[in-house]
């Protein structure tokens, strides 16, 4: 028996380190045994799953390279024959697309060298915390057709790793839900879940907000303050509307997720943070990278693994339920019985198409709840117009002409409104009366870009 495997024997998690360097293993050694843990080290891949066998670890550490070949073939390896077994690699400092190759292929985490203490702590913390086998809370992802099954299937999956994730989707699709679930199943459910709208922020606040500042860093700077990323430090970071973000900030945004450190503003000294980056945009990534407007090496390292949101278009079947969902949570937060749908109502959601997809979905039904005052809603009450099917061609002529028209004179007065503020979008729905939330939906179906500027 060797000397790690007898101080492993009473310990209740045990770790698996494969290391071809005696230094690194025995600071790790140390390490995880002063955290409590059991270890047993091994210098190739060959002895690793020989270990594996007796099928008794909780972590895997091993390193991308080794005697007998790369690491990612045991993070292949385990991830086929033990789903619920995080490894973590341990990459070369600033090796980027070691680091990404290694999330892709399944891994929980990476470590860079040389290995820095306190965030191999925090990965291991954060690996040993996993939840078990157990589905995700799905409960508010309704629906039982292939697409969102897909998803919630992914969700799982996601859940059980710290990879980078880009979520894909139209408007009110439901990003942020998938990423509050992915946040709330994995290792860091306890731990803060931060949503930050990047299209809110305006352009000169945006360090600050990010990274925080110190006192007396600029004008108005009276006291301490954190950003985004230490508000979330152990948790979840979730950059809504990514797109957003101008070229300089994605600069620093790409060091910051490489490096997991930031530096205040006004700050000599960076800060390590252990954050999990979801992001997401309704926009097309790869298209504003091919267009110069979005930094490739940012694309790469936020879309480690995409999860592409269906559109309640793909997915019919499942609106009289939502439907049903949505009118029921309406009833229960007013106090009232749920209202229902008639067979009239339910035949024109199923031939509508949904450009909003299921925030629109509730803010048809909530009107029509406001509106008619009764417990059984009529298509009358949906206010959708007649089903494209229903409509011959010249009812499809004068239906097509009036929306442009007066998609027309929205654009132009949202244009306006853009002009006069600078395309700043937060003081232009100001202007216009509306949510920034509404003004960023209704850009995006007219098409107005900053090339409209």
């Amino acid at each position: 028996m060797t000397r790690v495997e007898r101080r492993q024997k009473p310990r209740d998690h045990q770790v698996l380190v494969v290391d071809d360097e005696p230094d690194i293993r025995e600071l790790l050694e140390l390490t995880l045994l002063k955290m409590g843990l059991g270890v047993t080290s091994v210098p190739t891949i060959a002895e690793a799953k020989e270990r594996l066998k007796d099928g008794r670890f909780q972590l895997c550490l091993t390193d991308m390279r080794l005697p007998d070949g790369e690491g990612l073939e045991l993070v292949r390896h385990i991830s086929s024959l033990r789903a619920d077994l995080p490894v973590a690699v341990i990459t070369a400092f600033g090796s980027a697309e070691n680091a990404v190759a290694a999330l892709k292929a399944g891994a929980f985490d990476y470590v860079s060298k040389p290995v820095g203490l306190e965030q191999l702590r925090a990965l291991v913390r954060s690996a040993l915390s996993l939840p078990g086998q157990a589905p995700a809370k799905d409960q508010q992802l309704l629906g039982e057709s292939a697409p969102l099954a897909q998803v919630r299937s992914l969700i799982a999956k996601l859940a059980r790793t710290q990879a980078p994730v880009y979520i894909s989707g139209e408007s009110g699709s439901g990003k942020e839900l998938a990423a509050r679930l992915i946040h709330e199943n994995g290792a860091r459910r306890d731990k803060p879940f931060v949503p930050v709208n990047c299209g809110a922020i305006p352009e000169n606040l945006m360090e600050s907000e990010f990274f925080g500042y110190k006192k007396g860093a600029f004008t108005g700077a009276g006291e301490d303050r954190d950003g985004f990323f230490q508000a979330a430090n152990g948790g979840t970071l979730f950059l809504d509307e990514v797109a957003e973000l101008p070229l300089v900030m994605q600069v620093k945004l790409l060091r910051a997720i490489q490096e997991k450190r930031v530096r205040k503003v006004g700050e000599t000294q960076e800060d390590p943070v252990d954050v999990r980056i979801i992001s997401a945009t309704h926009q097309n990534l790869a298209a504003l990278v091919a267009g110069g407007r979005f930094r490739q090496d940012l694309f790469y390292r936020l879309n480690v693994i995409e999860l592409r949101m269906p559109s309640l278009r793909e997915c019919r079947d499942d609106i009289a339920g939502i439907a049903a969902s949505i009118l029921e949570r309406l009833a229960r937060q007013n106090g009232v019985a749920a209202a229902r749908l008639d067979d009239a109502a339910l035949q024109a959601l199923a031939g509508y198409d949904f450009p909003g997809n299921v925030r629109e979905l509730e803010n048809i039904l909530e009107r029509a709840l406001a509106l008619s005052g009764r417990e059984l809603i009529s298509a009358e009450d949906l206010q959708l117009g007649p089903a494209r099917e229903e409509r011959g061609p010249a009812e499809d002529a004068a239906a097509e002409s009036l929306p442009q028209y007066l998609d027309e004179v929205e654009r132009k007065t949202i244009l306006e409104a853009l002009g006069k503020t600078g395309f700043n979008r937060t003081a232009a729905a100001k202007l216009l009366g509306i949510s920034f939330r509404q003004l960023r939906y209704r850009m995006q179906r007219l098409a107005i870009t900053d090339e409209d500027r």
